[in-house]
């Protein structure tokens, strides 16, 4: 009966170094996982999440992580089922989120022959994980919880956290007398402490750039900006918005990025074209801040890189040039978004940005985050997959991230986002439901692509097909059919409308967006900053 043993050590470890959400996709090779954690859970020593679709677990399990901080796994069985993660290992790998994956397997001895469900999952997500092992359900039981307690630790580092993942082989017979639970000791590492910080002079030009980053990385950042005297321009999941410049791509498209001489850059930039023109430029210092192995520098020229920088205090008039600046153009856009005649994404953006002032944000990829950056952000807590910038799993990922908060959240996506992964609204009974509004900004495709290259004329004949691809599906309508309430607004005063009520389970608004003069108006925006 070793494998009930194996389970019952691994899940005892878990809970040992600190984990308390775990994710689950049933199947039968991960039975005795499966029963440990329904008896972990009973015994009030983690909480359970069970979703039948594995890619929507794994990314569950990636929004529990990223908001809490703390490693968090996913628990699937063997065969296709493992593979359906990878999508949520390789935005963790990218984003530095401590997902754990467990994956149920046969024994190695029946890989290669033909066995139901069994395929070679050692190696099955490569450089995308942190650490990888074969937990086997014959090896001496003393090594259960060493590579547990390994792999929490590897995926928690606080230099670069990021996934790791067990592959559990269990041998027949799969269940047997329930094992209680054994006492065991946290494995712990030393904290080598938080680096110095690099002191930077007074002179050159400074410019403090934000990308996506956690909750207390942006406060710092933005506690350093206002200390500093500093222009600080920070993507809507920075975190950092409090202290900053809300048209900051904008300004960088215009004169005075052409005045900067430094560039101290923290999290992970990925946002806009501006942003990376400035990360490539020859005569412009980059400083990147970096605590773990890795540093972003997608232009090459990164001069130094730093676990934490101090900045001497700026020049007044050099921040006082960009603040004003700044009003003006926020100005300008308002006035841009408030005179169009129909519903668009940047007046959804803010509406909602108005409506979650102090709350917690989760934003999706493509046209929604962009036109966030431009809507006055300050106190939200704003989460995003930025890792890749992908769609995949953004509902699973909201839900994980409001169970984790435990407070109202909002999620504000595109129509192909929220289709992408349905699946992220179904639950079995008796699940724990977040209080989780989802504004879906339906524009019938992907907006983004007519702001891009392709949008332009000569590509008219075929984008409708091959860029925005309209899905004819009611948002609506199909989440009606999950059992979650709907309603459709079609203006701005009715979606401030839905907005004010009090999120109380899982919810969606639908607002039907414009997308036919999507392109028009982005030249319009980025006029207003060139």
């Amino acid at each position: 009966m070793t494998s009930p043993r194996c389970a019952t050590a691994i899940i005892a470890q878990l809970v040992a170094q600190g984990v308390r959400e775990v994710a689950l996709a049933p199947g039968s090779r991960s039975a005795p996982l499966a029963l440990a954690l329904a008896r972990a859970e009973l015994d009030g020593l983690l909480r359970l999440h069970v979703r039948y679709d594995e890619r929507s677990a794994g990314f569950l399990a990636l929004g529990l992580a990223k908001a809490s901080g703390l490693p968090v796994p996913v628990v699937t069985t063997s065969g296709s089922a493992v593979g359906n993660l990878l999508p949520a290992v390789m935005e963790a790998h990218h984003g530095g989120v401590p997902l754990v994956v467990v994956s149920a397997d046969r024994p190695a001895a029946m890989v290669g022959f033909g066995a139901n469900q069994t395929t070679d999952q050692v190696g099955l997500f490569g450089a995308f994980v942190r650490w990888a092992a074969r937990v086997s359900s014959t090896a001496p039981a003393a090594s259960w919880p060493a590579q547990v307690a390994r792999a929490c630790l590897l995926a928690a580092d606080p230099a670069a956290p990021g996934p790791v993942h067990l592959n559990v082989e269990l041998a027949e017979p799969l269940v047997g007398d329930e094992e209680p639970f054994p006492r065991v000791r946290p494995v712990m590492r030393a904290d080598s402490g938080r680096a110095e910080p690099v002191a930077l002079g007074a002179g050159p030009r400074t410019l403090l750039l934000c990308g996506d980053a956690a909750p207390d990385v942006g406060r710092r950042v933005a506690a350093l900006a206002d200390r500093a005297g500093l222009p600080l321009v920070a993507e809507p999941s920075s975190n950092a918005r409090a202290a900053a410049l809300r048209t900051g791509r904008l300004l960088l498209a215009g004169p005075l990025a052409g005045e900067v001489e430094r560039v101290v850059v923290f999290g992970h930039p990925t946002l806009s074209r501006p942003v990376n023109r400035l990360l490539a430029s020859d005569d412009v210092e980059i400083v990147v801040v970096a605590p773990g192995g890795g540093w972003v520098d997608p232009g090459w020229r990164a001069s130094s890189v730093v676990p934490w920088v101090e900045v001497a205090e700026g020049d007044p008039d050099w921040w006082a040039r960009w603040s004003a600046a700044d009003a003006a153009l926020s100005a300008a856009v308002d006035e841009l978004v408030a005179a169009q005649p129909v519903l668009t994404g940047p007046a959804v953006a803010a509406a909602v940005a108005d409506a979650v002032a102090g709350g917690v944000l989760v934003l999706g990829s493509s046209q929604p985050i962009r036109d966030a950056d431009l809507a006055p952000l300050s106190r939200q807590r704003v989460f995003a997959n930025r890792g890749l910038a992908g769609i995949d799993g953004t509902v699973s990922t909201a839900v994980g991230v409001a169970l984790a908060m435990d407070e109202p959240t909002t999620l504000l996506c595109g129509d192909l986002t929220f289709l992408h992964d349905l699946n992220g609204l179904a639950a079995g009974l008796g699940e724990r439901r977040p209080d989780l509004r989802i504004v879906v900004a339906d524009d019938s495709g992907g907006s983004i692509f007519a702001t891009l290259e392709y949008g332009a004329d000569r590509y008219a004949d075929v984008f409708e097909r091959v860029f925005a691809t309209p899905s004819g599906v009611d948002p609506a309508l199909v989440t009606v059919g999950y059992g979650v309430p709907a309603d459709r607004v079609g203006t701005l005063e009715e979606l401030a409308a839905a907005l004010v009520r009090p999120i109380s389970g899982v919810e969606v608004i639908v607002a039907s967006v414009d997308r036919a003069g999507r392109r028009a108006l982005d030249r319009q925006l980025n006029a207003i900053g060139g």
